[in-house]
């Protein structure tokens, strides 16, 4: 059954006035100064938790790649890897807002690729929303859009950048 141009219209001005009115961000944000020692993504949950020892900071829900939730394997595949790894970088110029390298592919993963043929993939960070399309907020949720990287929201991805410093464990679990 199609939809009249009038209702069509009328879910656009519906999806556009959300955009407008949810913000992009939930919950109240980590006081200033406040530090995380490990990041922890539930691929599963669709979620990344900043923790301080064994307590939990705050929580984000995620964008992941779009090729689903099976563990990356090689370049190109739009996974999410799985594993533990480091923030080893950032990007104050990205083209999503501001990015957090994770240190993907380690060691391990070269290996596995390399026995396979294959090219293991890499820059897989945790990033805001394309530059020009940080209006989305938390539209972006609603699919998985990366190329395998960790995706929030521009006001989160800012808060995460301040309370993450390079070093941190990352671990990504499925």
């Amino acid at each position: 059954m199609r939809k009249s141009p009038v209702i069509a219209g009328g879910l656009a001005g519906l999806a556009i006035l959300l955009v407008l009115l949810l913000p992009d961000s939930d919950g109240e944000p980590l006081p200033a100064g406040t530090t995380a020692d490990r990041v922890v993504v539930e691929k599963s949950r669709h979620t990344l938790t900043l923790y301080k020892g064994e307590l939990p900071l705050r929580s984000y829900e995620v964008s992941l790649g779009r090729g689903g939730l099976a563990p990356k394997r090689r370049e190109g595949d739009a996974l999410t890897p799985e594993g533990a790894y480091r923030i080893s970088g950032r990007n104050p110029d990205s083209a999503y807002h501001l990015s957090l390298r994770i240190s993907y592919p380690d060691a391990r993963d070269i290996a596995a690729a390399k026995a396979r043929g294959e090219d293991p993939g890499s820059d897989i960070m945790i990033h805001g929303i394309r530059n020009g399309l940080g209006w989305l907020g938390r539209l972006h949720r609603y699919a998985d859009w990366t190329a395998g990287c960790v995706a929030v929201t521009n006001r989160e991805v800012e808060e995460i950048w301040r309370a993450v410093p390079d070093g941190t464990p990352v671990e990504l679990l499925p």
